[in-house]
């Protein structure tokens, strides 16, 4: 896929520019499918990929909507911890025991797909009114990154990655927002005393995400694997990066963002023992709690070395349907449901992200929002471009989450160095690649 396209489709939704349909995306998807049950009582299980106290409530609510509009299906809910979601969907696809329905992170679409899992939702798509009313982009991309290049999950949301900022101490230190990497590393420095630190690293479980993104923000490259098949993830711009980050570790973060995970980084930030926080606008609600409007800000992550912003393509979530669904048509009400404008206001609105859903781009509550226009700031600016990691090798997430994550532990404890890392994360890559080239040819 190309640059251009990623960052232009990624503009439209954003700006609100697709055509919108006229309806109310809620209605049937048209001819009944294959396994349709209607009349009768049907009972559909639904898997939620980040649950969570702040989550789980959103789910149940719009759960419970669906099923007073469709009285005859009942969806029992069962919330995954999001560093258990994968492995445990792994397990119900091997042993054929899938739920219905689940939100599922892009990434894990073509692995999902290749082993026969998921149920194809183009004609489901093409008879729906959302139609015309999710982000077109957003549809494309999560055709493109499946070998078959059918659609496996309608996004729901999208997300950029950013950096929360204690706007109220940054004005008692008289600093700005940093706008440089050099910015960054200085803030830090300037941010740490005896009371506060200045950053906290995530660690634990799902850093390597979040270090990817830094990295490419950083470097201002944008191809993951080039047409040789070499990874780019050890370049010289990315050991110079992380070398600079990671003797933050101690220094200007806590001793425990070793094992830190996402609510461990969270707490540190809003209860007010670091300065400056790197996830994404989606811990907006999580903040917002602890935290008074004036005290933090969303910024965008500093642009790179060239100049421009850069940031991850299909950052995005999706409502999924299994192909072993007894009642493939219902799942798809589900889907389809979860994707109107009414729930993906609600969803997005409490956690703090992006809709997809064209006809949610104009309500109040997205203009007035910080967060969000801090990340239009970025999709919209002209000469942002969008990276793609290689999504379709059907082992990338299972690289990230098994050697990555414990190797960024490893360069925090000192047991190895920053090239070492890097070299070993883009070996498994590439020799990923090699093996998808393989069996594809």
């Amino acid at each position: 896929m190309s640059k251009k396209f990623l960052k232009v489709a990624s503009a439209l939704a954003l700006t609100g520019l697709l055509v919108a349909g006229c309806g109310s995306g809620k209605s049937s998807s048209g001819a009944a499918k294959s396994g349709s049950s209607e009349g009768k009582e049907v009972k559909l299980i639904f898997w939620d990929e980040n649950s969570g106290p702040d989550r789980t409530p959103i789910w149940e609510k719009l759960i419970d909507d669906f099923e007073k509009e469709n009285p005859t299906i009942k969806v029992e809910y069962v919330g995954l911890p999001k560093d258990e979601a994968k492995s445990k969907l792994d397990a119900a696809i091997a042993a054929n025991d899938t739920p219905d329905v689940a939100s599922l992170q892009s990434s894990w679409l073509p692995e999902f797909s290749i082993r026969g899992a998921l149920l194809p939702l183009d004609d489901y798509l093409k008879d729906s009114d959302l139609n015309d009313l999710i982000n077109e982009g957003a549809i494309e991309f999560n055709k493109e990154i499946v070998q078959d290049g059918k659609l496996y999950g309608i996004p729901y949301t999208q997300n950029l990655d950013i950096l929360w900022i204690r706007e109220d101490v940054f004005a008692e230190k008289n600093l700005n927002a940093p706008e440089t990497w050099d910015d960054f590393f200085t803030d830090v420095d300037k941010l740490t005393t005896d009371d506060m630190y200045g950053y906290t690293i995530r660690g634990g479980a799902g850093g390597s995400l979040q270090l990817q993104r830094l990295m490419y923000a950083y470097s201002g490259l944008t191809e993951y694997v080039d047409k040789d098949g070499k990874a780019t993830v050890n370049d010289p711009k990315h050991v110079e990066f992380l070398e600079k980050y990671f003797a933050l570790y101690q220094n200007n973060t806590p001793k425990s963002d070793i094992t830190n995970g996402y609510k461990e980084m969270v707490a540190v930030f809003d209860t007010g023992k670091a300065a400056i926080l790197h996830h994404n606008i989606g811990s907006f609600g999580e903040h917002s709690k602890s935290l008074e409007a004036d005290q933090f800000e969303a910024v965008p992550l500093p642009k790179s070395e060239n100049g421009n912003y850069v940031a991850e393509g299909g950052n995005t979530i999706g409502i999924s349907a299994f192909a072993n669904s007894d009642h493939p048509e219902e799942a798809w009400k589900l889907v389809e449901y979860l994707n109107s404008a009414s729930s993906q206001s609600y969803w997005n609105q409490n956690i703090g992200q992006i809709p997809t859903n064209s006809d949610v781009l104009n309500e109040d509550w997205i203009k007035d929002a910080q967060h969000i226009k801090a990340a239009f700031e970025v999709y919209d600016n002209p000469e942002t471009e969008l990276y793609q990691p290689p999504f379709y090798l059907p082992d990338y997430r299972s690289i990230l989450d098994n050697k990555v994550d414990p190797g960024i532990q490893a360069v925090m404890s000192g047991d190895t160095t920053v090239k070492a890392f890097l070299d070993e994360w883009a070996k498994a890559i590439e020799d990923s690649k090699v093996k998808y080239d393989e069996a594809m040819n």
